[in-house]
Order: C-alpha cells, then sequence, then structure tokens
C-alpha cells in the first residue's frame, strides 16, 4: 500500500495563518493537520504503508525533513514531489507518478475524518463520501440501486445527490489509475481549466472499473478559518483530558480543552473547545472555542472564535480574532 498525500495548495482561505505556513501544516492540538492525516490513515489500514509520498510546493527543506521524518515515524519510506502550477487534482497525483503503483490511498491534506476503512474485494476503488444537507458547494456521487456509484457531479445546483465527495480514495491499481491520469494529461481534457480526478475515473468505469463508496463517522474539513475551528474542537473533545497546567489566582479550565507544556493561566477561565500550545500565558482572560499557538501570551482578552498563532502578543482584544505568527495587538478601549 502506497499513500498519496496532495498538499501543494497555497491555503488563501486560510490567510493570515498561511501567509508564513503552508495550510497542512497549520496545526491543531499542536500536530499538523497532514500528521493527523497520515496518522489516522495508517492507523486503520489492513496492509503495509510501503510509501508515503507528498505533494508539496517550495515548501523548504526544513518542511520537506518534516514529512520525511513523519513517513518514516509510522514505518514507510517518505517522499517528495513537487507541484509547480495548481492544474487541478488529476495534475497534483500525477506529480507523485512513481508512486501510483499496486494498491494506493490517495488523500488530500485539507481534511480529517473518522471513517470505516473496510475495503469491498470485488471493487476496483472507494470514494468516501459524506451525507450533507446542502451539496452545491461539493462534488457528489451518485449510486445505484446495488450501491455502486454511477456517476460524479461536481457543484450540482439542481439536486442530484446528498453523498459529497471528502477528497480521500483508495484504487486497487494504481498503474490503471496513472494510465488514465496520463490519458488526460497528454490529450489536455480539461474541466474548469484544470485536469480533473473524476475524469480519470469516469474513464475507468467506462473500461468495467467498479467504484463504491466508503462511510465516514466524521468529517473534519479544514479548508476555512471556521472549518479549522470546528475542527479543532472536534479533536480536543477526543483528546485524553488530563491538564498539567500552572493554575494561579481565580482560574478555571471547562472541558474540553487541551494544553501542551508549560502554560499558565492567570485569573482566567478557559474552555470549553480551547486549544492552548506549549509555552503560553493567559492573563486576565476568558477563551471559548479558539485556539492559542505556542510561545503566546493573551492578557485582558475575551475571545471566542479566535485563532492566533505562534510568537503573538494580544492584550484588551474582546470578540473573534485571527492573527498570523509574530504580531502583537493591543486594544486600550475600556
Amino acid at each position: 500500500m502506497r499513500i498519496v498525500i496532495p498538499m501543494a495548495g497555497m491555503g488563501k482561505r486560510l490567510r493570515p495563518h498561511t501567509l508564513v505556513t503552508p495550510k497542512p501544516l497549520v496545526r491543531i492540538a499542536e500536530k499538523p493537520i497532514v500528521q493527523r492525516l497520515v496518522e489516522d490513515i495508517v492507523s486503520i489500514q489492513t496492509e503495509k504503508v510501503e510509501e508515503i509520498a507528498f505533494i508539496i510546493g517550495r515548501f523548504g527543506k526544513e518542511v520537506e525533513n518534516h514529512l520525511i521524518a513523519l513517513a518514516e515515524q509510522l514505518g514507510a519510506k517518505g517522499t517528495i514531489h513537487y507541484q509547480d502550477q495548481a492544474l487541478g487534482t488529476a495534475h497534483a497525483i500525477m506529480c507523485a507518478e512513481s508512486a501510483l503503483t499496486g494498491p494506493v490511498t490517495v488523500a488530500f491534506a485539507d481534511t480529517l475524518f473518522r471513517a470505516d476503512f473496510k475495503l469491498d474485494p470485488n471493487a476496483d476503488g472507494v470514494l468516501w463520501v459524506k451525507k450533507i444537507e446542502d451539496p452545491r458547494q461539493f462534488g457528489v456521487v451518485e449510486l445505484n440501486a446495488e450501491g455502486t456509484i454511477v456517476s460524479f457531479q461536481e457543484k450540482p445546483q439542481e439536486f442530484v445527490s446528498d453523498l459529497a465527495m471528502i477528497g480521500i480514495y483508495y484504487f486497487k491499481d494504481g498503474e490503471w489509475l496513472k494510465r488514465e491520469l496520463r490519458y488526460l494529461l497528454d490529450n489536455n481534457i480539461m474541466n474548469g481549466g484544470e485536469y480533473q480526478l473524476p475524469d480519470a475515473m469516469r474513464n475507468m468505469m467506462k473500461q468495467g472499473a467498479k467504484f463504491v463508496p466508503g462511510e465516514v463517522n466524521e468529517w473534519m474539513d479544514c479548508g476555512n478559518k471556521a472549518a479549522v475551528v470546528e475542527t479543532m474542537a472536534s479533536v480536543v473533545s477526543r483528546l485524553p483530558q488530563n491538564h498539567n497546567v500552572q493554575l494561579e489566582g481565580d482560574s478555571k479550565i471547562i472541558e474540553p480543552c487541551y494544553f501542551g507544556n508549560n502554560v499558565v493561566l492567570h485569573n482566567s477561565t478557559v474552555g470549553p473547545n480551547v486549544s492552548i500550545a506549549s509555552n503560553v500565558s493567559i492573563t486576565n482572560s476568558t477563551l471559548e472555542n479558539s485556539s492559542i499557538e505556542s510561545n503566546s501570551k493573551v492578557e485582558n482578552c475575551q475571545l471566542t472564535n479566535s485563532l492566533v498563532d505562534e510568537y503573538c502578543q494580544v492584550i484588551g482584544v474582546k470578540g473573534v480574532l485571527d492573527l498570523g505568527s509574530y504580531n502583537s495587538i493591543q486594544n486600550n478601549d475600556k
């Protein structure tokens, strides 16, 4: 089994948090999104994972070394591949062409999930989907009476299906997938100005491939700020609530919360659904549904639905805050 992780996107919808950090390396409870994704996939695989192929932009050697080390920690070989142009999902996967052999799982690194990873031995592929209320902003699949996928529709404005593709796929034969992706690129077959993975899967279906839906228990999107806050709350709720926090004065923790090392609360109330990374101090403040990254200070604040990155100083702010790394903000209004 090989795992392919396309993660070269710029993450514009997550700015300012992606100005200095690639989107898949944005942290949720001190772990990058991509690390949580890969760990979850490996943990539920029934086959040995031989290789994890990361498709990235020019993120720098430090990021590349981190990703390779992550793969090695999970018992797999880590490889780095570059996508220098945003030309669609099919193009992204083909940037890791050498990894498309044998069984392959493709997982786009802007989503986390909890899923049943049982594979149908009679199927050529599995697409994990989630039933949603409004499918107009998502790619969806249609099923026949036997539960086999018969078509893919991108953002249908008229109701076709409420089963949204979440960006995680399994292919029994990576070489077959590679041939169909190569066909799209060689023949310049685009949809919306990009090379799209569903077009390759349609060609496979015309040749007799059987794709079935996979069951998702929980889909946690990380594509924008609101989604990251919601996903953070979901992740934190499942983590052990064993807090080694220095409480000073009249301080209180309302679970669920996550705390890193060397966190100090002074006359503050934190929670619910709060993640505070290591080396953070919170003074005379209340926080809920928020994340504070490492080496930051928060004083005299009332924050909700907020993301504060590392090495920040926040004083006197009330309400919702998005603050990128190495920034300071002070509100002197009383």
